[in-house]
């Protein structure tokens, strides 16, 4: 990913945050002979050594597992906020532009086993069922419901390169707090979270 070195993050700890706060991302790879991208959550974890991996699992029905092992180099793709920000803003005349927060993660793709795909979905339901009223656990679903597993193909990610873009108008410290005074005046919650990260620089 092209970042200008006045916007990348290499805070790896924040960004691994972040990666755990976002964590629906795009699985990206070449199937077929063209680039394909399937939306699902991929979870950060750790291997019994402590080294990072993110874990995920799509469809069957998707053709896109059939070429994890002829290509096993995937990227993964996490989105922040975003939001326009318009040069009227500025002191000084200069064009619009886009800030924005994105993390690309690079690595090796492996299938997992039965027992790995059913640990790997205990941890991602137990994760987002913490903000239900009435959370379920898989421990508790029927064995008709169980054999949808079958349907899947799970698989880790081990990590290879994490690349953070945090573009939050670093170059124009002096526009700031009008940029953010404009941006807190709109109707879109990216725009108000973009907000939140400008304050933390």
């Amino acid at each position: 990913m092209y970042t200008p070195s006045h916007y990348k993050n290499e805070n790896l700890e924040e960004v691994k945050e972040f990666i755990k706060h976002n964590s629906f991302g795009i699985l990206v790879n070449q199937t077929n002979g063209r680039p394909w991208a399937t939306h699902i959550p991929l979870e950060l974890d750790q291997d019994d050594e402590g080294k990072d991996l993110l874990l995920g699992h799509i469809s069957k029905a998707n053709p896109q597992w059939k070429s994890f092992k002829e290509n096993k180099e995937v990227l993964a793709i996490f989105n922040g906020p975003h939001s326009y920000i318009s040069s009227s803003w500025y002191k000084e005349e200069e064009v619009p532009t886009w800030n924005y927060i994105a993390v690309h993660v690079y690595g090796k793709i492996q299938i997992l086993n039965d027992d790995a795909v059913l640990d790997s979905l205990h941890k991602l339901v137990d994760k987002y069922e913490k903000e239900s009223t009435n959370p379920v656990s898989i421990h508790n679903f029927s064995h008709k419901t169980m054999k949808q597993i079958k349907g899947i193909v799970g698989f880790r990610i081990d990590i290879s390169d994490i690349q953070a873009t945090y573009k939050l108008s670093q170059t124009r410290p002096e526009d700031h707090p009008k940029i953010m005074d404009e941006l807190q005046k709109t109707n879109n919650s990216g725009s108000k979270d973009i907000v939140n990260w400008m304050k933390n620089l």
